[in-house]
């Protein structure tokens, strides 16, 4: 039987927008990498934004963008299942934000992952 070991990253983060084409840090949120000694799959995203615009959360894989999550104006959403492929050792993901230049929201993020 294969262990598994859930990992959840939650909370509340600010941005200022930097363009669509510049997707920027969230501030506060550290990058995850996964166990030298495990895999892992994201199982779902939730994510609220405050804003009165669009914006979109961009899921990097080692620096490389892996998905694309547009979030409305003043609104949520859940994605179950967000990235079913097994995501290695040592890979690093991290969130990033693409938004309209100058704009300043907060992001509301409740991400699962599996660590297998």
């Amino acid at each position: 039987m294969i262990e598994s070991t859930p990992r959840i990253i939650t909370g509340i983060f600010s941005f200022r927008g930097s363009g669509f084409n510049h997707p920027g840090a969230l501030h506060g949120l550290a990058p995850y990498v996964v166990p030298a000694d495990k895999r892992t799959q994201m199982i779902y995203l939730r994510a609220g934004n405050s804003t009165d615009e669009m914006v979109t959360l961009v899921l990097l894989r080692n620096g490389v963008p892996m998905r694309l999550f547009p979030l409305g104006a003043k609104a949520g959403m859940h994605i179950p299942l967000s990235v079913i492929e097994d995501l290695f050792p040592d890979t690093r993901l991290e969130l990033q934000i693409a938004a309209p230049e100058d704009l300043s929201g907060t992001i509301v993020l409740d991400m699962g992952l599996m660590e297998i």
